[in-house]
C-alpha cells in the first residue's frame, strides 16, 4: 500500500512538474529587449592603407603605402552604433567611424602621388581621413530566447581623403566616395542570460560596370571590394546598460575613375551600450 502510494505520488509530481514547463514563458535574454539600441565603441586598430591618383591609378600601378613611407601609427577612434528594433525579427542599423592619421617625416626613398613627384630626403607631411557610414536592414529569421540568427544588407559608403605636401614642391590631393552594397549574416548565442557571443560578417565585390553606375565613374575599370568582419562579446546589466569587447576587421579596395585605394584597419575595441 505505502508502495503504491509513494508511486501516486512522484507520478503526480512529474506531471505537474512537466505541465508547469510546458505553459511557464521564459523572458527573452536582457539584451534582446530593447526598441532603441545606442552603442559607443573606442576602436584601436592596426592600419594597411595604400593609396593613388591620377595616371598611375588608373593604370593600377604604383600605390603609395603611407603606413611604410610615413611611418603612421596606430590611433585611437570612437565608433558610433545605432539599432533600432521595428519588430522582432527587423531591426534597422545605423554606424559610422571616421579614421584620421597625419604624419611628417622625412622621406627615404622617392615617391610618385598622383602628378607630383616627391624626391627623397625631402621632408613631407600625409593627411589621410577614411570615413565609413553602415546604413543597414537585419532580418533574424531565427529570434529565440538566447539565440539569433539572421540576413544583413547594408550600403557602405566610403569617404576617403588623402593629401601630401612637401615644402616648396606643393602638395596632390586626392577625394574619393565610394558606395558600396553588401550582405553578410549575424549570428548571437547566450551561454548566459546577461552574456552573449556574436559574429557578422559582410561584404561584396562589385563588378565594374555596377561600381561604374553607382559612382558615375567613366573607367571601364572601375572595380570595388569591401569586407567587414567583427567578433564581439556583450555583458549585460540588466536591460538598459551593457558592455562589449571585441575584434573587428575592416578592409575596402577600389579603383574608381582614377582613383584607387586599398585599406585596411583591424584591430580590438571596446565600449559601452545603453538600450531604451
Amino acid at each position: 500500500m505505502q508502495i503504491r502510494l509513494v508511486a501516486v505520488l512522484l507520478l503526480s509530481f512529474l506531471v505537474a512538474s512537466r505541465a508547469d514547463a510546458q505553459f511557464r514563458v521564459e523572458k527573452p535574454a536582457s539584451g534582446e529587449q530593447f526598441h532603441v539600441e545606442l552603442g559607443l565603441m573606442f576602436w584601436n586598430p592596426t592600419p594597411g592603407i595604400q593609396i593613388q591618383t591620377g595616371s598611375l591609378a588608373a593604370l593600377g600601378e604604383s600605390e603609395v603605402d603611407f603606413v611604410q613611407e610615413f611611418g603612421i601609427e596606430k590611433e585611437r577612434f570612437r565608433e558610433f552604433r545605432a539599432v533600432m528594433k521595428a519588430a522582432k525579427k527587423h531591426k534597422i542599423r545605423i554606424t559610422h567611424v571616421q579614421a584620421e592619421y597625419n604624419a611628417a617625416t622625412t622621406l627615404r626613398r622617392t615617391i610618385v602621388f598622383g602628378g607630383q613627384t616627391f624626391p627623397i630626403s625631402v621632408p613631407a607631411t600625409a593627411d589621410l581621413k577614411w570615413g565609413v557610414w553602415r546604413l543597414g536592414y537585419e532580418w533574424d529569421f531565427v529570434a529565440m530566447d538566447r539565440a539569433v540568427v539572421g540576413v544583413i544588407t547594408e550600403l557602405k559608403v566610403n569617404h576617403v581623403t588623402a593629401d601630401v605636401e612637401a615644402a616648396g614642391l606643393g602638395s596632390e590631393l586626392t577625394d574619393v566616395t565610394a558606395p558600396v552594397p553588401t550582405i553578410g549574416g549575424i549570428a548571437r548565442v547566450y551561454p548566459h542570460k546577461t552574456f552573449s557571443l556574436t559574429a557578422e560578417f559582410t561584404g561584396f565585390k562589385v563588378p565594374g560596370f555596377l561600381a561604374k553606375k553607382i559612382t558615375d565613374a567613366i573607367d571601364d575599370d572601375a572595380d570595388a571590394k569591401v569586407f567587414d568582419l567583427d567578433l564581439y562579446g556583450t555583458v549585460n546589466f540588466g536591460s538598459h546598460v551593457g558592455a562589449q569587447l571585441g575584434y573587428r576587421s575592416q578592409t575596402a579596395d577600389y579603383l574608381f575613375d582614377e582613383d584607387a585605394g586599398n585599406l585596411e584597419l583591424k584591430g580590438w575595441y571596446f565600449g559601452g551600450l545603453v538600450r531604451f
